[in-house]
């Protein structure tokens, strides 16, 4: 038996007591609750997008890494065999390329984590605006749907912020 996300759970206990409720504004808390638990639901997506491409771009890193260190290993072999080799310039030249393109992975995989991390702050307070808001409903008390509306708007915040660092790591990747 699988156990119910308690966010979840607050979001529908939400909807049941706004429409039996006499008071107006309780059908607006369950309004804002819905659309917290979206712009939640799109920062959660973005943000494990972003997990997993900074995830991809260390790989690549560590394998360029990986294969910087062959042609170095292979370079300095080849000069205790061969020290006159034409090769030696070649694996040096090489290794700066390499080394170019590790540094340009890392630097994508630390981006794409910096924004994950984003999103996911903006994930964490759309979830406790929405706890904030059942909590208003419950209690029948409208400041706390104000104190939801303010962590709402935090969360808001966050995703914009996130959405404009992925529009520019984009722009930068091309």
């Amino acid at each position: 038996m699988e156990e119910e996300d308690p966010v979840e759970k607050a979001h529908e206990d939400l909807h049941e007591r706004a429409e039996h409720s006499r008071e107006p504004w309780v059908g607006r808390v369950a309004l804002t609750a819905a659309l917290l638990a979206a712009l939640a639901a799109i920062a959660s997506s973005l943000s494990a997008h972003h997990e997993s491409e900074g995830i991809l771009e260390q790989i690549k890193a560590s394998d360029k890494w990986a294969h910087y260190q062959a042609k170095g290993i292979k370079a300095d072999i080849l000069k205790s065999l061969k020290p006159e080799s034409p090769d030696i310039p070649r694996y040096a030249e090489e290794q700066k390329e390499i080394r170019a393109e590790a540094a340009g992975a890392q630097e994508s995989s630390q981006a794409h984590m910096r924004i994950h991390q984003i999103f996911a702050r903006s994930v964490t307070f759309s979830q406790i605006a929405i706890a904030i808001a059942a909590i208003a409903v419950l209690t029948k008390r409208q400041w706390f749907w104000g104190v939801s509306l303010a962590f709402g708007a935090v969360g808001l915040a966050f995703c914009v912020h996130g959405l404009v660092l992925a529009y520019r790591l984009r722009e930068l990747l091309g």
